[in-house]
């Protein structure tokens, strides 16, 4: 009978992991605070200040107000994750093997936000909000490999609490607490033909080599446990393995500052730093992850810095705005857990930047447009994933405003997000491997309200 050397069960659900939690970390950032951001690529969002939800970029903006603001939306985000000219290879369900793809893997998530703000006087204001920094979800049906598809989601929700200070007519400072909680769910399984004999080295014996055998359901010819150091197992049937099955939560804080400089009413420039926790996820792990004795997982969220800038074109209706991003993706290095081993796998990422331009004109004391593009760098470098790809990204934005009174506005953005094809290549050591071409493109809607008081 056919033998293999396959690894052991807590390094599979180690790169299971990895290929997972993609989604939780790099898969999508997303900017989802508000709708006059989506429809000029958020193009100066940390400086313009035409509603609440600038305090979600720089809380020192939060001074531009002179009165209490109230800002309420959601944005939808839809990804289109496609998967073409892939090439599949099973040692344990050599059937399956062959040309692999798949059209759209794309699942639609919604994520609400709220703000306010509010003046105390002309030196101090406070605000609070809730949005989410990070969020996608991806799903393949049982027509692309298990392992390397299945399904994976995450949302998470921040509160943000925030103060700035006006120390005079063009200096103002703010700093504030991010309360992040997230939830992630991801199933990962590897489809088995009946009666192949496994070999099989283990990096763990005796009682915890039997527990990874009882995770796969492998039948054994050696009674003794303490002798499972190297043997052969057959599988008893045609059966789908439960690789990974986890519906985690977890929370953490982290803070933010910023700066804002005001050189007249319409010019101004902003400067912001949120530095993010690390995210420590418990709740429902099953499947071969239960060999590892883990029951928590570390995930280190990247932080982020702004450089924006608002200018309006003095004797005209237009007005320029920018934006320079920095995201310290190489703090997502590895993922641990308080299992055994504790570091499941190293990653590769890099720190990434992203540049906008965007364009405001005041059409009417009721209708303003809007129009913005961003070029925005993938994380990942080396290390790349089938179920949730990342790549270079191109924005083209574009919205409007509707105000049915002096202190209302009605919000709409819409932004098409492009990717790029990248080559990605995965494997399970022995047990398959797939090369294929990926590509992720997004459709992002933001819809708001906004009212001062």
């Amino acid at each position: 009978m056919k033998k293999l050397h396959v690894l052991t069960t807590s390094t599979i659900t180690g790169a299971l992991l990895l290929a997972s939690q993609s989604v939780f970390a790099a898969g999508f950032q997303i900017s989802a605070q508000s709708a006059t951001g989506a429809g000029r690529a958020y193009a100066g969002d940390g400086i313009i200040g035409d509603n609440a939800s600038v305090m979600a970029i720089n809380p020192a903006a939060m001074a531009l107000f002179d009165k209490t603001s109230f800002t309420m939306g959601a944005t939808a985000i839809k990804p289109k994750i496609s998967v073409k000219d892939g090439t599949y290879t099973s040692n344990v369900s050599p059937n399956s093997s062959g040309s692999v793809g798949y059209d759209d893997a794309g699942s639609l998530a919604v994520a609400p936000n709220m703000f306010l703000v509010i003046p105390l006087n002309e030196k101090f204001a406070v605000g609070a909000g809730l949005y989410s920094n990070f969020g996608t979800a991806s799903s393949f049906d049982s027509s692309f490999p298990g392992e390397y598809g299945g399904e994976s989601s995450i949302m998470s929700g921040e509160l943000a609490l925030a103060a700035s200070y006006r120390l005079n007519e063009q200096w103002s400072f703010g700093a504030g607490l991010d309360l992040i909680y997230g939830i992630g769910q991801f199933a990962r399984n590897l489809q088995i033909q009946g009666n192949p004999t496994v070999s099989i080295t283990p990096n763990v014996n005796g009682n915890k080599f039997q527990q990874a055998c009882s995770a796969y359901n492998i039948k054994t010819n050696s009674k003794n446990p303490s002798k499972w150091n190297n043997c052969d197992h057959t599988f008893s049937a045609d059966r789908d393995a439960n690789m990974a099955d986890v519906d985690a939560s977890g929370f953490g804080v982290g803070w933010n500052v910023g700066t804002t400089y005001e050189l007249d009413e319409n010019n101004r420039w902003g400067i912001s730093y949120h530095a993010s926790p690390k995210i420590t996820a418990t709740g429902d792990m099953d499947g071969t992850l239960k060999a590892t004795g883990a029951d928590e997982l570390y995930v280190p969220l990247p932080d982020f810095a702004q450089f924006s800038g608002y200018n309006r074109i003095k004797g005209t209706k237009f007005a320029l705005s920018y934006t320079i991003g920095w995201t310290d993706w190489s703090k997502f290095d590895k993922l641990t857990t308080n299992g055994t081993p504790s570091t499941l796998e190293n990653f590769e990422w890099k720190d990434t930047w992203n540049f906008a331009i965007g364009g405001t004109y005041y059409l009417t004391d009721k209708w303003t447009l809007r129009t913005g593009y961003m070029f925005d760098q993938g994380a990942q470098d080396e290390v790349t994933t089938i179920a949730v790809p990342d790549s270079n990204r191109n924005w083209l934005s574009a919205g409007f405003s509707y105000a049915p009174s002096k202190d209302s506005s009605i919000d709409f953005g819409f932004t098409y997000l492009l990717g790029k094809d990248v080559d990605a290549t995965q494997s399970y050591d022995h047990i398959s491997s797939i090369e294929a071409t990926t590509h992720t493109d997004a459709i992002i809607t933001g819809v708001q309200y906004s009212k001062t008081f």
